[in-house]
């Protein structure tokens, strides 16, 4: 007996609707991020990176942690906020948009940047993907500055792989590159004629890619606390390098510290 043709495509609909409510989520919720999620965090921490761009002195800073997740859509990790608007059904594959926090440096706390102008704290917007393998998690992301300091974009590819899975200490490796182009490089690396000495010539930085490569762990200490930590090592391209400021090409950024689950 043959079914009726209305039925057969509302049946077929309802199906299809259905498929993926029946697939099971496959996130690997260690390496979502660089830094191991483990759950809803909030607290304090500290930081050092270099004072300056390329500079081989350090600074200090007390930074906010946040490390949070709403509705499995939005979301806070460190210095990146962001929102998925798209998925696979396992949630494997994943795209969004989303905002990274980017320092910028007083002129007066690097030994060849003095009587420079100061670079301004950037906002760097744009789509991201989040690809999930059985070997780690691969990050695309495409940003430009929002906040006009640079008026810059860049590329980032960073690959991340679990190095340790604890119940209480779960530890990432992370390794990457990011392309700058010519107007981010040159605010961050360049020297304006009117910025320039007999010491410090004029400089203009082209395009370029650096590599980085570090680790972040999360140690749960009982309760509702973990204490977070990463060190991760960049080394800055050619066009970076070759800026008279730069004292170094080899730049660290370390941080530590300690966050409640409410």
């Amino acid at each position: 007996m043959l079914r009726h043709p209305a039925r057969s495509a509302l049946g077929a609909l309802a199906l299809a609707a259905s498929l993926p409510a029946l697939a099971t989520d496959r996130i690997d919720h260690q390496t979502e991020s660089a830094v191991p999620h483990v759950r809803n965090l909030y607290g304090f921490g500290v930081g050092v990176m270099p004072a300056t761009s390329g500079s081989d002195q350090l600074r200090t800073r007390v930074l906010p942690i946040i490390q949070a997740s709403y509705g499995d859509r939005f979301y806070i990790n460190a210095l990146r906020a962001g929102v998925w608007l798209l998925d696979s059904d396992d949630k494997r594959l994943r795209f969004g948009l989303s905002a990274d926090a980017r320092f910028g440096w007083k002129a007066e706390d690097g030994r060849r940047t003095k009587g420079m102008e100061d670079r301004d704290f950037a906002v760097d917007v744009g789509p991201t993907l989040r690809w999930q393998t059985d070997y780690g998690t691969l990050n695309a992301q495409w940003g430009f500055d929002a906040t006009s300091a640079s008026n810059g974009q860049n590329v980032q590819l960073q690959f991340v792989r679990a190095l340790v899975r604890g119940q209480a200490l779960r530890v990432n490796g992370l390794v990457g590159a990011t392309w700058n182009n010519r107007k981010m490089n040159n605010y961050y690396f360049g020297v304006s004629p009117a910025e320039a000495t007999p010491d410090r010539p004029a400089y203009t930085a082209s395009s370029g890619t650096q590599l980085q490569a570090g680790v972040n762990g999360a140690w749960s200490t009982g309760g509702n606390g973990s204490v977070l930590f990463g060190l991760t090592i960049t080394r800055l391209g050619g066009a970076q390098a070759d800026s008279p400021i730069v004292e170094t090409r080899i730049q660290p950024l370390a941080y530590a510290g300690y966050g409640w689950s409410f």
